[in-house]
């Protein structure tokens, strides 16, 4: 829910004296889209640090992950969503839930497409888009891959069938336009107060990342069912001064998926830990100590309950 508290510079000669007359914005800018057109790559660029993992395989980002971008005089609290899919099993059905409460919450609406595209995967979501009241800002992104002319065509597409929307070209990863896009959507954000401390990055805590920092590793060295049947779980996390040691779970749905994970020896799991302590030690500037293990959870992508646990329904 959304709320804010309003602020007051106090003394001078013992009167109150209200905060000058500055308009503060705030608002929440959601980013939707189809898998892989590079919405998580999209908020990193605009927070200009790495909050949500990147890789090429689709479906890497499962959870609305908020990044939030502060200023004197406003704060946008960006959603990171996952891809716009058809839901196979439950776990797929709660991401899409997250992709909807973005869209209520939205007082800025970012769709994001690449140029080769022509539809959204889910048509409800496609009509609730056109329809939405916020302001619309269409991005066609990896405009550094293609050509002038087929970039034009895209341009065209888009706001034929977006004609209340602005159609932006961008490449998220090269940051073409991503300094004037920040300019944009401040702009378009509503007069309120911040809705979070000033100093807070995101709504996830620590934890979460290390959790996220672990399955990117998965989902770049495994292939197949594998990095789509894991789940990680962090069991301890205790930070001193200069070292944080951590403790989690690979959860696997079967017991034949275990033994991909760990790999001969160990060596498998052990690639993913040093990958994922290299990846956590610059996110939290501290030294590392990091324990896996595996564990089989059954189908706990099905599972209500499990998947409660996980973070994924409310």
């Amino acid at each position: 829910m959304k709320g804010g508290t309003h602020h007051f510079l106090s003394t001078l000669e013992t009167k109150i004296i209200p905060l000058e007359d500055k308009k503060h914005k705030s608002g929440y800018v959601a980013i939707v889209g189809n898998p892989n057109v590079g919405k998580s790559t999209l908020m990193n660029a605009l927070m200009g640090r790495t909050l949500s993992i990147i890789t090429a395989k689709a479906q890497t980002t499962r959870h609305r992950i908020l990044g939030i971008i502060n200023g004197d005089d406003f704060q946008m609290v960006l959603s990171d969503t996952p891809g716009v899919i058809k839901p196979a099993y439950e776990m797929q059905t709660s991401m899409m839930n997250f992709v909807k409460e973005a869209l209520v919450d939205a007082d800025v609406l970012v769709y994001m497409v690449t140029p080769e595209e022509e539809d959204l995967k889910d048509e409800k979501l496609f009509e609730k888009i056109k329809k939405s009241k916020a302001p619309l800002l269409l991005l066609i992104n990896k405009i550094d891959m293609i050509s002038q002319e087929t970039l034009e065509a895209s341009v065209a597409h888009w706001q034929n069938l977006f004609p209340q929307a602005g159609v932006y070209p961008i490449s998220a990863l090269r940051g073409f336009f991503i300094p004037e896009l920040l300019a944009l959507l401040t702009e378009k954000l509503p007069e309120s107060p911040a809705y979070f401390p000033k100093d807070q990055l995101t709504d996830k805590p620590e934890r979460f990342f290390v959790n996220e920092a672990i399955r990117e590793q998965i989902l770049e060295h495994y292939s197949k069912e594998i990095p789509y049947s894991v789940e990680v779980v962090t069991e301890e996390f205790h930070e001193d001064e200069k070292i944080i040691r951590i403790r989690s779970v690979v959860l696997v749905e079967r017991e034949t998926q275990k033994g991909i994970v760990i790999g001969h020896k160990g060596s498998a799991l052990k690639r993913v830990g040093i990958g994922a302590r290299k990846s956590l030690e610059k996110f939290f500037g501290k030294k590392i100590h990091l324990e896996l293990y595996v564990k089989v959870s059954k189908n706990w992508r099905s599972d209500s309950q499990q998947l409660k646990r996980f973070g994924y329904s409310n």
